[in-house]
């Protein structure tokens, strides 16, 4: 059982935009629905305006200024900072120190800020209802956000920030399709809670619900259904294991706007040097992943039943022994190409990337075979225990 939460001050202004305007919407737009009716513009720009504040959180707080994944021109990165401060979820040198200090701390019920240790509702807002310890600012961690100029004048200017992008985007629009009040209560008050709760799935259900195909080591998840409702952050197992790369949806058929976005802006000459894990670490996360769940798999269904599953357990260690020899020698090989630039190391190391290629796909077979092997076995076993 996790220790009590330390009593803390409650964060007002936090309980003014996580509850207070919840509230109110509840209020006010059915009653408005109601006695005036929302137009057709109005539903728009919650939808537009929903994706300009979440692209802002995603594609800049997130993946640029907090992971550095990649780099922008100037012109982009105010685009940014405006859309993020549109999404109202705190500076940029704020929201990203303390994400820094999430995955640092991931899961310590202490120092985590949003640890899902301490439950579904403190992960997801009640981390902010109160001014707890772990989540204040270490600024310490951010050197390079410090020493910006753009993340610093947003940081001292921020409330003047908020108001202004808010009156004049919500002015614009409101009145440029004639329905300003319409565009305030679904363009501004329902958009502001729906992009709030979108970044805090992430936190709270991303940690929960989904698949671990790359690390068993933290909580965090990969969710197919949450990378459509988040902008592309639901592959998040993922991105813990590898929170430098650009990516989270690494996957060609993986729904990741934020990633589409970024590699656009690249072409436009807005952004450069996107920084890509290279599929080597991940098919090598993938397959040791596999593994463990293979053995994990075959000592809850072994138990010395069946000579099969013995001889498939020996079959599957001996695959990643030699796999793991493989691994051994291609490091190697990449510690020679660091010390020595040889025209006959850097011939080997080619010939090691190329018979790698080999063995990841033997490997792979192989590995699905045996899993289709053992789902056959388990079966059986089922059945003969149900049968007894």
């Amino acid at each position: 059982m996790n220790p009590p939460l330390p009593k803390a001050p409650i964060n007002w202004i936090a309980i003014f935009a996580l509850i207070f305007l919840p509230i109110v919407a509840v209020i006010a737009i059915p009653l408005y629905a109601y006695h005036y009716d929302f137009s057709t513009a109005a539903w728009v720009s919650l939808l537009v305006l929903l994706g300009t504040s979440s692209l802002g959180i995603t594609a800049g707080y997130h993946r640029l200024w907090a992971h550095k994944a990649y780099e922008a021109s100037l012109p982009l990165k105010i685009i940014l900072m405006l859309m993020g401060t549109f999404a109202v979820q705190n500076s940029i040198l704020f929201w990203s120190s303390g994400h820094r200090t999430h995955h640092r701390h991931v899961d310590d019920i202490d120092k985590d800020p949003y640890s899902i240790n301490r439950g579904f509702w403190y992960a997801h807002i009640g981390w902010m209802l109160r001014d707890y310890p772990a989540a204040e600012p270490e600024f310490r961690n951010a050197p390079d956000l410090l020493n910006d100029k753009l993340v610093m004048f947003q940081h001292k200017y921020y409330v003047p920030l908020v108001v202004a992008v808010h009156v004049a985007i919500l002015g614009i629009v409101g009145w440029a399709v004639g329905d300003m009040w319409g565009v305030v209560l679904l363009g501004g008050l329902l958009r502001l809670i729906l992009s709030h709760h979108v970044t805090f799935f992430i936190n709270s259900l991303c940690h929960m619900w989904g698949k671990r195909p790359y690390t068993d080591e933290n909580t965090a998840r990969d969710n197919f259904w949450l990378a459509i409702a988040t902008w592309g952050e639901g592959y998040h197992n993922y991105h813990h294991i590898f929170q430098y790369d650009y990516r989270n949806g690494v996957k060609w058929w993986q729904y990741d706007p934020t990633k589409w976005l970024i590699w656009s802006c690249s072409k436009l000459g807005l952004a450069k040097n996107l920084r890509r894990i290279p599929s080597f670490n991940i098919k090598k996360a993938e397959l040791a992943m596999r593994f463990k769940y293979a053995e994990q798999d075959l000592a809850v269904y072994g138990h010395d039943m069946n000579a099969d599953l013995n001889a498939m357990k020996q079959k599957v260690a001996q695959e990643y022994e030699a796999f793991t020899h493989t691994l051994n020698d291609w490091t190697k090989l990449k510690e020679q190409e660091l010390h020595a630039k040889k025209a006959a190391v850097a011939e080997k190391i080619h010939n090691m990337d190329i018979k790698l290629k080999v063995d990841f796909q033997l490997v792979e077979q192989k590995l699905s075979f045996h899993r289709e092997r053992l789902e056959t076995l388990m079966r059986n076993i089922k059945k003969t225990t149900l049968a007894e």
